[in-house]
């Protein structure tokens, strides 16, 4: 383990600080560190910044509860700059959404593999810059009601195509009504985080029903 001394601040004291999903390793936010907001990140398990803007401790999550709870830090090659994953509670970015980087500057068209998280992340950039042409678009201008209302159908669509025993296309219908949920989520500010969560707690119930039912 490197010592914190051993890490290179910049003229003002600074470190970048890159800060990535744990889970689903997407970038969520690059930030600033000084000594003594990296030594309260690493005594408290969770993120502390420095705010240039404001020249002050920040605490992320402390006044929104977008709390990021810190599973390692890790140094560049140079020791001037940290990747830091985290688990985190809610968005990262002061806008709502997942991540701080969601603006495209340049794509290659290489195809990159599928990933739920991939999906919303591209939502999410659909709903910000409402790419004319896009059904995303349209759903996203449309508003809640016209979003219920495709999620209303592809949940009958999926009830028809399983009630066939058509597999094949109850993958099809349960792909168009996972695409409708998601644009949903984005709509209401749902992150995937979120529904894992919920997940994870019923997880947690359920083992504990089936060790009463043993006993």
């Amino acid at each position: 383990m490197l010592n914190i001394d051993e890490l290179k601040f910049d003229e003002k004291g600074l470190i970048p600080a890159i800060v990535v999903d744990a889970e689903s390793k997407q970038v969520l936010t690059l930030a600033y560190m000084n000594r003594e907001s990296l030594e309260i990140s690493m005594n408290e398990g969770r993120t502390c910044f420095w705010s240039r803007s404001r020249q002050e401790l920040w605490r992320k999550g402390e006044t929104s509860g977008n709390v990021q709870h810190i599973v390692d830090v890790t140094a560049d090659c140079d020791r001037d700059a940290l990747v830091i994953r985290v688990n985190k509670t809610g968005p990262a970015c002061h806008l709502g959404t997942d991540s701080c980087f969601n603006s495209p500057v340049f794509s290659s068209g290489a195809a990159e593999p599928f990933s739920v998280n991939g999906l919303y992340a591209l939502l999410e950039g659909r709903r910000e810059t409402l790419p004319e042409g896009s059904y995303t678009t349209y759903l996203f201008q449309k508003g809640l009601d016209k979003i219920l209302k495709k999620v209303g159908e592809e949940c009958t669509e999926v009830i028809i195509a399983g009630k066939a025993g058509d597999k094949r296309e109850t993958v099809y219908e349960i792909g168009d009504l996972m695409y409708h949920v998601m644009v949903l989520m984005v709509e209401m500010g749902i992150s995937v985080d979120d529904v894992m969560a919920e997940l994870a707690s019923r997880h947690v119930i359920d083992h504990k029903v089936k060790q009463e039912k043993m006993t």
